[in-house]
């Protein structure tokens, strides 16, 4: 079988909370050192997705029902969390859950538990996070739970890398923090994927994910809705519509023209 395994296959996946089905036969696939986004509203099933691919849906109350889930051809149905991390796909959780009480090494150190290799992987790894994010250099002793949002996010992605994956699952990365501090967020995610690494990544600021994602897959109620080129949905009249907050200009243009030639009052005063 020529050519390379994909990053990540998913096929046919269905999983669900109780009686509740919050994925529905869900297909997609990341290529080989590709970034790969999905989309979609708040219980579109997104954050369902990552755990029934690291394997700790259960911990949320959920289970699998059916379907496949494969790591460069090989399937990961059955492992338990840590064998999935053994097999190179780390998970940051929405929220960031770093652990506030350690610092912010000690977080760092955590992250490397279970992974393969000697002392100098790991030594490896710490000098990559440290690059990417100097700042955790610099607050290697200070408890993790007094960082920013920002710098817990950073921790959290660091803490991620030090398993030193093949597959990162970034589940809405920007969520809570300021422009500026996504947009570093953005960046790096970027310079890790140029260094080699396949990134599924679930974000509801939809700009900034096809900006950064190949290919885009659109979650709705628990199904695959639209999927494609990450350029061409968001050149989409739907999806600029429903998740990127652009109307149809012309409409929006005559909206503009009524308004001109018969202006609305703000505010109306009583006459007596």
């Amino acid at each position: 079988m020529g050519g390379t395994a994909p990053a990540l296959e998913v096929t046919d996946l269905t999983a669900g909370y109780g009686p509740v089905r919050a994925l529905r036969q869900v297909s997609l696939t990341v290529p080989a050192g590709e970034v790969v986004t999905v989309l979609g509203g708040n219980g579109a099933g997104k954050s369902t997705l990552l755990r029934a691919v690291s394997r700790t849906l259960r911990f949320h109350g959920g289970a699998v029902v059916s379907g496949t889930v494969r790591r460069d051809g090989r399937p990961l149905d059955g492992l338990p969390p840590d064998r999935v991390v053994a097999a190179g796909v780390s998970q940051v959780p929405e929220g960031r859950q770093v652990f506030a009480r350690m610092t912010v090494e000690d977080n760092l150190r955590a992250g490397a538990l279970g992974r393969r290799g000697g002392r100098a992987a790991k030594a490896a790894s710490l000098r990559r996070v440290h690059e990417l994010f100097p700042v955790l250099a610099d607050r290697a002793r200070q408890q993790a739970g007094l960082l920013s949002g920002g710098e817990q996010q950073m921790l959290a992605v660091g803490r991620a890398l030090m398993a030193a994956p093949g597959l990162l699952l970034l589940d809405e990365p920007s969520l809570g923090l300021a422009p500026l501090m996504a947009a570093r967020i953005a960046d790096a995610v970027r310079e890790i994927n140029a260094q080699g690494t396949a990134v599924l990544l679930v974000e509801q600021n939809a700009a900034l994910a096809l900006r950064l994602a190949s290919r885009a897959y659109v979650l709705e109620v628990g199904e695959v809705t639209l999927s494609g080129p990450a350029a061409e949905l968001a050149a989409s009249d739907e999806v600029r519509r429903r998740y990127l907050g652009v109307v149809d200009e012309d409409a929006a243009a005559d909206a503009a023209r009524a308004r001109a030639t018969h202006p609305v009052l703000s505010r109306w005063e009583e006459t007596t």
